[in-house]
């Protein structure tokens, strides 16, 4: 069972990292795409706006 656990907490650094904020918001942003997309629009454009939305976030939280 302890393999188990490390295997789940190697996946949760790997995902999270040190950062819960930013792992939210890739998820929010891969959802908007996925729904923009099944609208039949174009969605190329939401994960590099999220990206740079996100750092700025990360880079103004860094800061304080």
């Amino acid at each position: 069972m302890s393999w188990l656990v490390r295997a789940a907490n190697a996946v949760w650094e790997f995902v999270v990292g040190d950062d819960p904020m930013i792992a939210l918001g890739v998820v929010v942003a891969l959802g908007a795409t996925a729904l923009i997309a099944a609208a039949g629009a174009a969605a190329w454009w939401v994960m590099p706006l999220a990206a740079v939305a996100l750092l700025a976030l990360s880079l103004r939280r860094a800061s304080r």
